[in-house]
């Protein structure tokens, strides 16, 4: 039997996927604002990628931080080498850099992902409503 079957569970995972989210929900219904937006820049790339959903047990994301030494989800590991979490993924796509750590074509609007929050405009009388 395994010393800590959840942590080799984790690094196959990572060694056996050449793209793999750790995100809170799923690609399809995520959990929060930063797995969507880390899940539009993978989607607006068209990027085929594994999934984790770090939720339904808390020692995966204790055990996949352990193993990245990042202490935030959403994670992305490419090639077995940890990426970033949303704010470092989301700057990688306006960049262009994750199109290219990603061996892909980056598509020629380079705007922040739709699943990003657009920044507060500052409060004037037109948009107080």
């Amino acid at each position: 039997m395994s010393e800590n079957p959840i942590r080799e569970a984790l690094q196959e995972a990572i060694n056996d996927h050449a793209v793999i989210l750790f995100m809170k929900g799923t690609p399809e219904q995520p959990m929060c604002c930063c797995a969507a937006r880390t899940v539009a820049a993978l989607d607006a790339l068209g990027s085929p990628y594994a999934a984790v959903d770090v939720l339904p047990d808390p020692r995966i994301r204790q055990e996949l931080s352990a193993i990245s030494n990042w202490p935030t989800i959403p994670q992305l590991f490419v090639k077995g080498e940890l990426v970033g979490g949303c704010d470092i993924v989301t700057e990688m796509y306006e960049t262009g850099e994750l199109a290219q750590t990603l061996g892909l074509q980056q598509p020629a609007e380079t705007a922040a992902p739709s699943g990003a929050q657009p920044s507060a405009a500052p409060l004037t009388p037109e948009n107080r409503l």
